[in-house]
């Protein structure tokens, strides 16, 4: 028996504009309930809607950079269906003529290798409200979300497996962040995902069977994401196991909610087709239409994108894929380690610091790397003199740490902490001396070229390092020990 998992994602965005994306409400997360609306972000009778041109241009500079054809036409067509949360018992969308289709984008495999994950589509539409369910003894209605611009995007079902659908995703959040047209901050609900799963399965006899596709709602997190494709996967083979009508020809398509304290989906409802939303071009909007002028401006102002950048650390700095990969998990991160190096600072050097001390520094703090303390100048600077060999690695990682609360340059704070390290070889001749008369027995294993002999070289080095207060150049120290006892 083969069985192929096959799955397709949905992904919402919450767009970083200032107000809705259809009226000029503002857009603020934690705001108390219904204070964000407006008559038409709420349905009021005769209201009309106007388009957000800021949620449109982020649309186009995300479309672009998932490499999708940008359509010069595009219309805007009512979505029919009645939920609480959407008082007009439509939603604006986008249907038959969407802002942007036919795209790409690549994916890194856990064996290093890429994978092409085509997009199908990407389009605008507005969010509907929110139900509050909890700590009541009826439900409540939040139309602070309604309206809220949102980019669909819609991928062919190229991902066959959880991790594929993990690192997609993952990819995408990176490249909104990259492009500041969202903070895709999926705590806050500015990304959600919606998994489209089933499974191609041949029997032993060759007979190929389909099961029904299940669409997972509103996952809003990584984990959540792998972790009910992973759980689908088992659970439809089960059913087709029990069943081999449990098929799409006769079973349809379901809606599955996903319930993380059991880490199991729930059946919702049966899914609905298009037709059943009775899509009809909105007659309140007009057309949008976009020329070359326009056109050319958006794709100019486009930043390099993480997957550029990555390369390009690994190609020109001669960095390591996960170094890369680190770097690039945020734009600021990126954008500070390169201002370091074109500051001077070895490359390695610079990746070393930023990875162990800075990021490690903001995590803790909640912040970006340009606001720990630190500038780019700063570390490019500490880089160098530890590629010279002036301070150690310990000293770099106190004299980084004093750097975030003095301006003054490493050099300055090094030589006022008493921080610089010794590489004058006659002054370190003495103390080797020093170390060999004192310990005959770690001199006779050294020279004794067996086994014991690489313990007691690092135990002299240790001693010479013990004397000198941590300051002596190690390498320096290993060449004069080399010497002496040879």
């Amino acid at each position: 028996m083969q069985v192929k998992l096959v799955v397709g994602l949905e992904i919402h965005v919450q767009l970083a504009t200032r107000t809705k994306m259809f009226c000029g409400c503002r857009l603020g997360y934690g705001d108390p309930p219904n204070s964000n609306v407006c008559p038409v972000c709420i349905g009021m009778p005769g209201v009309l809607p106007v388009m957000n041109g800021k949620a449109y241009e982020y649309s186009v500079r995300t479309a672009l950079a998932l490499n999708c054809q940008i359509a010069r036409f595009t219309k805007w067509d009512r979505k029919s269906y009645y939920y609480p949360d959407l008082p007009k018992n439509y939603q604006i969308s986008q249907y038959d003529l969407p802002m942007s289709y036919d795209g790409y984008m690549k994916i890194t495999l856990e064996d290093g290798t890429t994978k092409k994950i085509r997009i199908i589509r990407a389009h605008l539409e507005e969010d509907a409200g929110k139900n509050l369910h909890e700590g009541q003894g009826h439900s409540q209605v939040d139309l602070n979300r309604a309206g809220t611009p949102l980019l669909e995007i819609v991928t062919e079902p190229d991902m066959n497996s959880p991790e594929e659908c993990r690192a997609l995703a993952i990819e995408l959040q990176k490249l909104v962040r990259f492009l500041s047209v969202s903070e895709a901050d999926m705590q806050k609900g500015h990304m959600r995902f919606e998994p489209n799963i089933n499974l191609h399965i041949k029997d032993d006899d060759g007979r190929e069977y389909k099961t029904p596709i299940c669409e997972v709602k509103n996952l809003n997190s990584f984990r959540a994401l792998e972790r009910s494709v992973a759980y689908e996967q088992w659970r439809q083979l089960e059913e087709w196991k029990r069943d081999h009508d449990f098929t799409m020809e006769k079973r349809g398509k379901q809606n599955r909610g996903w319930d993380d304290n059991k880490e199991e989906t729930v059946f919702q409802r049966e899914k609905e087709e298009a037709h059943d939303y009775r899509y009809f071009p909105e007659p309140d909007l007009v057309p949008v239409e976009i020329d070359d002028a326009q056109l050319d401006r958006i794709k100019a102002e486009m930043p390099e994108l993480p997957q550029a950048i990555k390369r390009r650390f690994v190609q020109e700095y001669k960095l390591s894929e996960y170094d890369a990969g680190v770097l690039t998990n945020d734009r600021a991160t990126a954008e500070y380690f390169d201002k370091a190096v074109r500051s001077g600072g070895p490359a390695q050097r610079v990746a070393n610091l930023v990875t162990q001390y800075g990021l490690k520094t903001a995590n803790e703090r909640n912040c970006t790397l340009n606001e720990i303390g630190v500038t780019a100048e700063q570390t490019a600077q500490l880089a160098v003199l530890l590629e010279e060999g002036t301070v150690n690695a310990s000293a770099a990682a106190k004299i980084f740490t004093t750097m975030m609360t003095d301006d003054r340059g490493p050099k300055v704070v090094a030589q006022e902490n008493n921080l610089i390290q010794q590489s004058d070889a006659g002054a370190l001749e003495e103390l080797v001396a020093e170390v060999i008369a004192a310990n005959p027995k770690a001199v006779t294993d050294f020279t004794s070229g067996g086994k014991k002999s690489g313990k007691a070289r690092g135990f002299l080095l240790g001693k010479v390092m013990q004397k000198s207060k941590g300051q002596a150049n190690p390498k320096i120290v290993g060449e004069l020990l080399d010497k002496k006892l040879s």
